[in-house]
């Protein structure tokens, strides 16, 4: 194994905190790579990192030489990237909510994969806290202001979002007009993984943006769970139009205060700082920037 190959090896090794993962992602056996960067730190004349049976972290001239490693690496793939065919290539990893990938993504991906051949591609699925540096993935899809000042963002879009009740919960409680008719009214409380409160309502008056909190005999921090509760006649619900698609269609839900929406929310993408934008990335954003321009939800 060449310097340059141990050096990327080392990097792997710091960002899976793992001898094992590291290896796997570069298609090493383990001990090759545990004997790659003894080799490493012996040609440095310094430890490089602290290994336990559960853990691998740099030492403090293990984290300086990571620095210096990944501005190097990415310099490097930089100028190689504008020397050769630039074709993007490689496996992408890619994660993002179930029901959004199912919805906007998958119609669209045999065109995506036919126009770019030397792509293959991992969609993980979840609205879950990724560490992408840690688990190796590439780029995550999120909507929302995103709270993560350390990634790169990318806006893609906006996602429209509605307010909606079942029928039976209509029935019992009648349908408001305006949101000066909600006084009665109940929600199924939405709690944010952020700050741990429920979210009040939203509704756009001219351009001003209005707030409202309904009282919620019942709350969830899950977008799925919340989607059955208002199915079951629990309140009225705010969410992106894609996900109540069926639902409106098939007389599950109705649609209220159409003329008053809430703002749209926005999707991004984000990725670590300290990465090239690699041309496999770059064209799979710009092919979900494109699809969602086109949708009609």
């Amino acid at each position: 194994m060449d310097h340059l190959s141990r050096m990327r090896l080392f990097v792997r090794v710091v960002e899976r905190e793992s001898f094992s993962a590291a290896a796997t992602d570069l298609g090493l056996p383990r001990s090759t790579a545990t004997e790659a960067v003894k080799s490493l730190e012996v040609h440095l004349g310094t430890r490089l990192l602290e290994r336990t049976t559960r853990h691998v972290a740099p030492t403090l001239d293990g984290t300086d030489y990571y620095r210096r490693c990944v501005a190097i690496l990415s310099d490097l793939d930089e100028a190689e990237s504008a020397l050769r065919d630039a074709t993007p290539r490689g496996l992408l990893r890619v994660d993002a909510h179930g029901l959004f990938t199912r919805t906007f993504l998958l119609p669209g991906l045999p065109g995506f994969l036919a126009r770019y051949p030397l792509i293959d591609l991992h969609l993980g699925q979840g609205d879950r806290l990724v560490d992408l540096v840690r688990e190796g993935v590439d780029c995550v899809i999120r909507a929302g202001e995103p709270a993560d000042s350390s990634m790169i963002r990318r806006k893609l879009g906006t996602i429209r979002e509605i307010t909606v009740a079942s029928p039976d919960y209509l029935a019992r409680h009648g349908t408001p007009c305006t949101p000066d008719d909600l006084e009665g009214h109940r929600a199924v409380g939405f709690v944010s993984s952020l700050t741990h409160d429920v979210l009040p309502l939203e509704f756009t008056e001219g351009e001003k943006l209005r707030h409202v909190r309904l009282p919620a005999r019942i709350t969830a921090n899950d977008s799925e769970t919340m989607t059955d509760l208002a199915r079951l006649g629990f309140g009225l619900i705010q969410a992106p139009a894609y996900r109540f698609a069926r639902d409106l269609e098939e007389g599950r839900f109705v649609e209220v205060l159409p003329l008053y929406p809430p703002s749209p929310t926005p999707l991004f993408a984000l990725y670590p700082q300290n990465r090239q934008l690699a041309s496999r990335l770059r064209v799979f954003l710009e092919w979900v920037s494109d699809t969602l321009g086109r949708a009609d939800f």
